[in-house]
């Protein structure tokens, strides 16, 4: 491929046991020579996916199987965290220490950190939590969020998370609301092609999405939401395209109002095809 050089490093939090958008968001991280990998964590489930015990293990597991079939090395482990909702007090887990350690480590090469979480931001509370002087040390990119944010899944899951770590002052936050990541669509026709036709990786996310096991209240139309993917203009791409608005300077808070669906789908497709 023509030489690209990394622009930042990034850590992933998602629910990986919910919607398979977050697994599709990962791949394309994965597959992005513009940001390096660092950490990948895993988060709980909302409980509309079914008994929350063990979810956050499981999801653990099918990022990492993720990444073996795209076979990369780095991460080699995803960290889980606890399956219950953030409760205030000091509380340990894997995922919160990758978190720590990632945001602890000497960056390298210069390049800035970013944590994308794209789900319930209970890892993100209990990391700061524990180490409140990492909040300097990156930026959040959360997929989270809305006007009414109790009408939100990933704000709604862990209201509690969601406000402490918003109300952190010394924590640079960009947002992708509801009003802007449910915009990011695509056909379910071209993903089923794409997934058919992109090697073993797209194979593996074919199988996924026909496999849902989902409630019996969920409807599947033309459109799937790949919600998850929008901080990939922060990430592997670039937010030229992007519009936004900004308030503060130390930290900022920036919170986007529209993204170019096109271009992150484009990049994705090839990326996955150029890998199969």
């Amino acid at each position: 491929m023509i030489r690209v050089e990394p622009k930042c490093r990034v850590i992933i939090d998602n629910d990986w046991a919910g919607d398979p958008d977050g697994l599709v968001g990962l791949a394309h991280h994965a597959l992005s020579a513009a940001n390096r990998i660092v950490a990948v964590t895993a988060s709980l489930t909302n409980p509309m996916f079914g008994p929350p015990e063990g979810r956050a293990v499981a999801g653990a597991d099918l990022a990492a199987e993720l990444l073996r079939v795209l076979k990369l090395t780095a991460p080699s482990t995803v960290h889980a965290g606890p399956d219950a909702p953030f409760t205030g007090q000091p509380r340990e887990s894997a995922a919160a220490r990758a978190i720590i350690a990632a945001a602890a480590a000497p960056a390298g090469a210069g390049l800035p950190l970013i944590l994308v979480c794209a789900g319930p931001l209970t890892n993100v509370a209990d990391a700061l939590l524990l180490e409140p002087a990492i909040a300097s040390a990156f930026t959040l990119a959360w997929v989270g969020g809305a006007e009414v944010n109790g009408d939100e899944y990933n704000y709604f899951t862990d209201p509690a998370a969601a406000e402490f770590v918003l109300g952190n002052q010394d924590l640079a936050v960009w947002q992708f609301p509801a009003e802007t990541y449910r915009r990011i669509v695509a056909p379910v026709a071209e993903l089923d092609q794409l997934f058919r036709t992109a090697g073993p990786a797209g194979t593996w996310l074919w199988e996924l999405f026909h496999g849902l096991d989902v409630p019996d209240f969920v409807k599947f139309g033309p459109l799937w939401c790949l919600g998850d993917s929008a901080p990939l203009v922060v990430t592997g791409l670039d937010d030229v395209t992007s519009t936004f608005t900004e308030a503060g300077t130390h930290p900022v808070r920036r919170t986007y109002t529209a993204v170019d669906t096109r271009l992150i789908m484009a990049d994705f497709a090839a990326k996955l095809r150029l890998q199969g």
